[in-house]
Order: structure tokens, then sequence, then C-alpha cells
């Protein structure tokens, strides 16, 4: 009687030692996911460049995604046939740091992608795949393709004392933000966050006329650095 009770450790047991628990997937299996995922990178690939928006363009970055892309599909289909191994693999990609700083915010959601894109590859599901890439890639091209009602400008002013009342009544004009202000020697350096709908820089033409006024400087900037 009691060589027929069986306890939860014995399931356990029994379930990752039976031969179920370890696939095998076919070489046309294995050729479908890679191509399926080869595909998609490319295809991310392509919207990464047309839409990039940034300061500098990597083509290394964009490569990074399309080999991403077939690394995460033939890491799932690895995984996918060994449940032993599979927890091996967590484990072991755990430990993984990525230290390299990511400027763009865009640039997570393209990795993120490739990722899934992968995922969904190694996995078999090559219609979710590509109907998945499909959408995706249309609502990011759509948004990059929005034109904004305001461009966001970073203006840059050096002038003496002198000069100092006359520039601030014509920057009271503007629609400014001060970012920063820096005194040496009588000598000032103020930048200013304004905001233009149009590419009307008259402004700046009236400050440079200004008595005192060195120079006067103007750079887009998109909220982390200039272009």
């Amino acid at each position: 009687m009691g060589n027929e009770v069986t306890n939860f450790n014995d399931i356990l047991k029994n379930s990752f030692l039976n031969e179920s628990m370890f696939g095998n997937l076919s070489a046309i299996d294995i050729l479908l996911g890679l191509l399926t995922a080869f595909m998609t990178g490319a295809f991310i690939y392509f919207i990464y460049k047309i839409t990039y928006k940034g300061v500098l363009y990597s083509p290394s970055f964009n490569l990074t995604l399309l080999i991403m892309t077939m690394i995460t599909a033939l890491v799932i289909m690895t995984i996918s046939t060994n449940v032993v191994l599979s927890l091996g693999m967590v484990g072991a990609l755990s430990i993984v740091r990525f230290r390299t700083a990511i400027k763009d915010p865009l640039d997570v959601v393209f990795m993120f992608w490739a990722i899934a894109a992968g995922i969904s590859s190694g996995a078999g599901l090559y219609l979710l795949t590509f109907i998945g890439a499909i959408v995706i890639g249309i609502v990011i091209f759509v948004l990059s393709r929005k034109k904004h009602t305001d461009i966001v400008y970073l203006l840059v002013i050096h002038y003496t004392e002198e000069a100092n009342d006359e520039v601030k009544r014509e920057l009271q004009k503007l629609n400014y933000t001060l970012k920063s202000k820096v005194v040496r020697k009588k000598h000032i350096e103020l930048t200013a966050e304004i905001g233009l709908k149009i590419d009307n820089t008259s402004f700046m033409d009236k400050l440079g006329e200004l008595n005192g006024v060195q120079d006067v400087s103007l750079v887009q900037y998109n909220g982390d650095y200039a272009v």
C-alpha cells in the first residue's frame, strides 16, 4: 500500500524525465523560423532607417536590431525543445548586463519590437509575426510623419551687462523659458527655450543689432540634446 503512494516530488521528477518534455525541431521548422525572423528584422531595419529623427543615425545599431531578431528566434527555438535547458538558459541570461546608454527613448521601442518579433518567430507564430510587424510599422511611420505645431529651439545669446535691459525687453516679446544664465566678468551667456510655429527668425536680427550683443545662436532642441 505504501509503495502505491505517489507524492508531488515523484510526479515532478517523472515529468522532467518523460520523453515528451524533450522535443525535436525539423530542418524546415528551423529554416522557416530563421527566415521569418530575418524578413521581420529587415522590415524593422527599414522602418528604423526612414523614421529616425535623432542627431546621428547609427547603421551599426540598426543592424543590431536585425541580428537581435534572428538570435532571439534561435534562443526561443532552443528552449522550446527542452524544458530543463530552458530553465538553465533563463538563469544564464539573468546575469547578462547591458551598459550601453540609449539616448533616444524610441530606440528602446525598436529593441523590444525586435525581441518580440524574434520570440514569435521562434515559437512558430509566423502569421502573428508578420501582422504585428506590419501594424507596428504603419503606426510608427504615421506618427513619425506627423507635423508638430511648435518646434522647440534653444536661443543662446552672448552679451555684456550694458545690453542686459534691452535683451530682456526683446525676450519678453517671445514665448521663452530661461534655461541657464552664466556671468563671466561682465560678459553674460543666456540660454532660453523658445517655441516657433514658423521659421520666423527676424527677432535674431533685432537682438544682434543691440549694443553690447556679441552673437546670437539658435539651435533645434528635442528635449535631450540640440540638433
